[in-house]
């Protein structure tokens, strides 16, 4: 998926232990809620792209691949500030999360 130079290359499937160690159903909510967030990104829906993935963050906030993708739904609706935030959290998170730390790259140019 490609949003204005950005790019994401993390299958829905694999998010990571994040997900595995959320207690219960949170970490099926939050698998849910970060499949439908991105195909609504896919779908060229930010506002409904965010909802969702900012619902899936609170639900596992240290899964890397949920943080790069609100980072690009925060990109797509000219949230630029939020999506620099997130893609920052992302690389944090994971720094071998390679399509994160791409996505922060270029929002950090875009901002300069």
């Amino acid at each position: 998926m490609k949003a204005r130079g950005l790019t994401a290359s993390t299958p829905i499937l694999v998010l990571g232990l994040a997900l595995l160690t959320a207690p219960g159903c949170a970490s099926f909510e939050a698998a849910r809620l970060y499949r439908s967030g991105t195909e609504a990104l896919d779908r060229g829906d930010p506002d409904t792209a965010i909802r969702d993935l900012e619902r899936a963050a609170a639900g596992v906030p240290y899964a890397s691949p949920v943080q790069n993708h609100l980072g690009l739904a925060y990109a797509a609706a000219g949230r630029d500030g939020d999506a620099l935030s997130a893609f920052r959290r992302a690389v944090e998170l994971d720094c071998e999360n390679v399509a994160a730390q791409e996505n922060l790259d270029a929002a950090e140019a875009r901002v300069r």
